[in-house]
């Protein structure tokens, strides 16, 4: 049986290589009907609109420009799909919690999150970022009630883990491990990340290798 916790040094390094391969921008779909074809396994990235999805992303294929950052928290309102190799897609999923939009927009964006995760076949997991600083929110646990209320397995990835004191990481690691314990669909794993230094970001790319079963060859 396979640790859920641990790798080895050869996945670390395969998924390295996997991650090294082409990365590509393919579309941003503001409907559900302008999805593309679910041929390839795909791991989606949610969470609060100025959590650094971009900034994971660009971090995970070493790219500094794929997943463009906004300053206007919210921008991003489509579903976003970017192309590694042909091998798997990254979809980032609309930010939740801004302020500056109206309830209807906010409500038809979510909506399309929503539609996406109830729909999609080929979605293996999504992987719910939450700021390390602040931890789990009242406008996080809406996202969790969605996704075991969509029976998408989900996994909590803690970032920007570099703003934090020495110690302060493991804390939140455990208390957020523990508020979702008994979540139908959240991966027992909390991964400690941060894009800047790159913490974390070897095993998150072993973990989406391992989850969707992607291979180099």
């Amino acid at each position: 049986m396979i640790d859920e916790t641990e790798f080895t040094p050869e996945e670390i390094e395969a998924a390295r290589v996997l991650f090294a391969r082409p990365a590509t921008f393919i579309m941003g779909a503001a409907k559900i009907e302008q999805l593309p074809e679910p041929n390839l396994p795909e791991i989606a990235f949610a969470g609060r609109s100025n959590v650094g999805k971009s900034s994971l992303i660009n971090g995970l294929v070493g790219m500094h420009k794929l997943a463009r950052a906004s300053n206007e928290p919210g921008r991003t309102r489509e579903v976003n799909f970017f192309d590694l190799d042909g091998r798997m897609r990254l979809v980032d999923l609309p930010g939740y919690g801004w302020a500056k939009a109206s309830k209807t927009t906010v409500r038809k964006f979510q909506d399309l999150g929503r539609d996406y995760l109830r729909g999609r076949v080929t979605l293996k997991r999504v992987y719910l970022l939450i700021d390390s600083r602040h931890g789990l929110k009242s406008v996080d646990k809406e996202a969790l009630d969605a996704l075991d209320l969509a029976a998408v397995s989900y996994q909590i990835v803690l970032t920007k883990a570099d703003k934090l004191k020495k110690g302060e990481g493991e804390v939140v690691q455990d208390a957020t491990l523990k508020a979702i314990s008994k979540r139908p669909a959240a991966f027992p794993v909390v991964l400690l990340t941060s894009s800047e230094k790159g913490l974390g970001l070897p095993e998150l790319r072993a973990e989406i290798m391992r989850t969707t079963g992607a291979t180099t060859d």
